[in-house]
């Protein structure tokens, strides 16, 4: 299969490298047009139709997220480019957008550019581009998280989460449900990615503050939560917990 392209990037240098990395290394992608920045690239986008846009994240006129609102009704790939922002990756970690960092690697090309294949190929409808505006735009208590499963990808919010534990190389992800998810993903994973109400209180658990009915000192003390459960506290990451319920 062709997959049908557009590279959108203000620096014109940018995107011609881009362009001849495809070319060499990703002969599947037949790019189709190129613009410097939302003005260009909104109504390329709803005249073209490709099926995938390399997006810059930030740009003059307005950036990635303003040309997704843009176009929402239109259904396409994305492989966002990007240098490092803890703000941005969050976003699209949470998403399970695809992206790749300045400047740009080739391995990890190739490797998104053929995770979008495996998409279009399976006509998966999963829609990543929607669920990233979505948590743009609401509080971190409506987020959504994306989750990869064994099967494929649970879209959870983040404020029905309870706890997650560490296992092997999986988390367990429970639910205020009762239910639990064992998603593809290190507990470290999880750690850099969700922001309070999630605090780490031990190598092997991240616990929603929410749900924590009470907490017991000690060298490290323990919590138990809302469903009865109780957890141990490291020592290590006490005063973070403490903070975080505004004991400290």
């Amino acid at each position: 299969m062709t997959i049908k392209s557009i590279i959108v990037d203000d620096e014109a240098i940018a995107r011609d490298v881009l362009h001849q990395y495809l070319t060499k290394y990703c002969p599947v992608v037949e790019v189709i047009g190129q613009a410097q920045h939302i003005k260009e690239a909104v109504p390329m986008i709803h005249t073209l139709q490709p099926q995938l846009v390399f997006l810059d994240v930030e740009m003059p006129f307005g950036n990635a997220f303003d040309i997704l609102e843009a176009c929402e009704g239109e259904t396409f790939e994305t492989i966002f480019i990007t240098a490092y922002s803890e703000y941005s990756l969050k976003a699209l970690n949470r998403s399970a957008a695809y992206y790749i960092l300045k400047p740009i690697d080739i391995l990890e090309l190739v490797a998104a550019v053929n995770k979008v294949q495996m998409q279009l190929l399976k006509a998966d409808e999963f829609n990543r581009n929607h669920i990233l505006l979505q948590n743009l735009k609401q509080k971190t208590e409506r987020q959504q998280i994306v989750l990869p499963t064994l099967q494929g990808f649970d879209v959870i919010k983040t404020a029905q989460i309870v706890k997650l534990q560490a296992n092997g190389n999986f988390t367990n992800v429970y639910l205020e449900d009762g239910s639990c998810k064992m998603i593809c993903r290190f507990l470290k994973h999880f750690d850099e990615l969700l922001d309070e109400p999630f605090v780490r209180i031990h190598r092997s658990f991240i616990v929603n503050i929410n749900f924590i009915k009470s907490y017991s000192k000690g060298a490290g003390g323990y919590v138990i939560l809302h469903d009865g459960s109780e957890y141990e506290v490291s020592a290590t990451y006490k005063d973070h917990l403490l903070k975080s319920l505004g004991a400290a």
